[in-house]
């Protein structure tokens, strides 16, 4: 049974998508982080939604 384990590769599938997605979570949180505290959160949601829309600024 637990040489089974280590031959299931599903598990570590799934080990490495969730450490891609908490890379790629920590990169939008340091990207982001000069607008969020120049604009403020609400003005950056604004400005999000209308980029959304087609008229960013």
């Amino acid at each position: 049974m637990p040489t089974d384990l280590l031959r299931d590769r599903k598990g570590a599938l799934i080990i490495e998508y969730a450490l891609i997605l908490a890379l790629v979570a920590i990169a939008l949180v340091l990207a982001l982080q000069p607008q969020l505290i120049r604009t403020g959160f609400s003005n950056f949601i604004t400005r999000f939604a209308g980029c959304l829309t087609g008229t960013c600024v």
